[in-house]
């Protein structure tokens, strides 16, 4: 009994939806209530008892349990706890889904019937291996979605359980990657303030079932940016022969055919990963098709074509990426996560590293400026993030950030009351307060209650205007008066803000299509002396990027410094999500 309570436990979210299913009184037919078992999951035969097999009445009443502690009371008072009787094969397939919600969602939502096992999934499993397959080619580690174990499965006697599994955690995995990127880009740096738009996995894989064309389904999920493809092509020549990270390296050693052990599967595994691989029963075996593989790939190395991995081979075949090739893989990666977003829209695109503004239409580029960036400072540094361009603010006010306030000004405010004259000092209802009233001494950065603020002047910190689309972060871009900063190369001076070097022509090309006459009307703003909020009609999607390597409107891949050092954090969990897939294939294997 306490096995049966382990997986109930372990596999509540399934059973759960189960339930809520099961007793949803507008459910209908739709769902499988009396959880009959599955043609392609047939039930449990007497003699398999290691997974706890209790009395049947005893089973009904520990589902009936379990379902109990999930369901308002009110709902248990409305409806007959159903009848939950659970496969052996069903209560495996629960368990290997548990850990995925959207898998979880869609299993638990349609009775844990399968997708990928049985003669009639064909398209569906074919189509996946196809997918990820590719891995490689998008700059993804193989690993994490254990292609050669789908090639294993995919075979008429194959457990329908085990396929059903393998095949559903690889898909949610290559689902999530290759649309929106393998990496949660707010957990690598504090600065990445990136939300990544992801189509859910279970209404992908609603899609993918009963989709006449499943690899359709999958290949619309590649980015379809033309640079994403460029950036491909670039990969394709610069690593062909390199493995993606995290790929395990292959032990020394002479490995030819007829051996076998642990290192062959390595050195299996490695050729998979660029592409040559060599489909098998026995992977710790070094057969015929390994000896194929091997040959090929010294073939496209130069080497000799013998077809056994000596010391020269393992040497080459264990090499790294280059400096080039690993920053591609990281803009691959940046790419996927801008995925959910239309490029091909009109949007304004500022990528940190370039220094450089543009306002882009249908792929080209129609306004480009200067800009100047936070200083690389962790906490000065502009973050990445996307938003909505919604206002042109002629003739600004500057809202001193609290930061600069309390670091900055406070500690010359307590040597001389009268620093900063060009500011106004603003307490907590909007008033400005004379100076001569504070005592600036008794008050520390934690403690000082007061803003400041600057009026609008020719003077302003923010210039003539600024360009907002609200964010918690309160970045937004802006006019300055320091212009001789545009002519630096590096060009990272500000506090977090981007500063623009043709801010009114800017402001004209945003009022473009907006009002009759942008020049009149910013014109008659600008005149007024007053601060001036000109809404957009139609708002702008605003991209804060950070790219080193990037290609241009015509094609040509251009590098830029990695002016924060941000692209080693990327590698290093591109590197980390590679190594960890090798533990999640092993027990998917299992």
């Amino acid at each position: 009994m306490q096995g049966f309570l382990f997986h109930v436990c372990n596999v509540k979210g399934v059973f759960a939806t189960l339930a809520r299913a099961c007793v949803d009184p507008l459910a209908g037919a739709a769902h499988s209530c009396g959880m009959a078992a599955h043609p392609s999951f047939p039930p449990v035969s007497a003699p398999q008892p290691r997974i706890v097999q209790p009395r049947q009445g005893l089973r009904r009443r520990l589902a009936g349990a379990a379902l109990a502690a999930l369901m308002p009371v009110a709902a248990l008072a409305q409806f007959t706890a159903p009848k939950l009787d659970f496969t052996a094969d069903q209560i495996a397939l629960a368990r290997a889904v548990a850990p995925n919600a959207g898998l979880a969602s869609w299993y638990g939502g349609r009775g844990l019937a399968p997708v990928f096992a049985g003669p009639q999934a064909a398209a569906q499993r074919a189509a996946l291996i196809a997918a990820v397959e590719t891995a490689p080619a998008h700059g993804l580690p193989p690993l994490r979605y254990g292609a050669d174990r789908l090639r294993e499965l995919d075979r008429p006697d194959a457990p329908p359980v085990m396929v059903e599994a393998a095949f559903a955690r690889s898909f949610a995995a290559w689902v999530h990657d290759v649309q929106g990127g393998v990496l949660d880009p707010r957990k690598i740096d504090s600065t990445n303030k990136r939300q990544v738009i992801r189509v859910p996995v279970d209404e992908l894989l609603a899609r993918f079932a009963t989709a006449a064309d499943p690899a359709a389904v999958l290949a619309q999920l590649v980015p379809r940016d033309p640079r994403y493809a460029i950036l491909q092509r670039a990969l394709a020549d610069e690593g062909a022969l390199a493995a993606p990270p995290g790929t395990p390296a292959v032990p020394p050693g002479a490995w030819r055919e007829g051996v076998r052990g642990e290192g062959v599967a390595a050195l299996r595994a490695r050729l998979a990963a660029i592409g040559f691989a060599s489909a098998t029963a026995d992977r710790a075996l070094f057969d015929a098709a390994l000896t194929d593989a091997v040959a090929r790939y010294q073939d496209r190395a130069g080497l000799p074509a013998d077809g056994v991995a000596g010391p020269k081979t393992i040497a080459r075949l264990n090499q790294g990426r280059g400096p080039r090739e690993r920053a591609l893989m990281i803009s691959l990666e940046r790419m996927r996560w801008l995925n959910g977003h239309d490029l091909s829209a009109r949007h304004l695109w500022v990528n940190l590293p370039e220094y450089s503004a543009h306002i882009v239409e249908g792929g080209q580029s129609v306004f480009q400026t200067r800009v100047v960036i936070g200083k690389t400072d962790h906490d000065m540094q502009t973050p990445e993030f996307s938003d909505q361009m919604e206002h042109v603010v002629v003739n600004p006010r500057w809202n001193v950030p609290r930061s600069i306030t309390v670091r900055e000004y406070l500690p010359r405010l307590q040597a001389n009351r009268h620093a900063v004259a060009h500011l106004d000092i603003i307490d907590a209802k909007g008033r400005v307060v004379s100076r001569d009233r504070i005592d600036f001494g008794r008050y520390t950065a934690a403690s000082f209650p007061y803003r400041m603020r600057q009026k609008p002047s020719d003077d302003n910190a923010l210039g003539q205007v600024k360009f907002i689309f609200p964010n918690p972060m309160n970045i937004y871009l802006h006019d300055t008066p320091s212009k001789g900063l545009f002519n630096e190369t590096r060009r990272a001076f500000s506090h977090g803000c981007i500063r623009v070097a043709r801010p009114v022509d800017l402001a004209h090309e945003l009022l473009r299509g907006q009002v009759a006459d942008p020049e009149a009307s910013y014109s008659r703003a600008r005149a007024s002396g007053k601060e001036s909020w000109l809404g957009l009609d139609r708002t702008l999607p605003v991209h804060l990027v950070y790219f080193t390597l990037i290609p241009d409107q015509d094609g040509t891949i251009r590098s830029f410094p990695d002016v924060y050092g941000r692209d080693a954090a990327v590698w290093a969990a591109l590197e980390k999500a590679g190594a960890a897939a090798g533990v999640e294939t092993l027990a998917l294997a299992e």
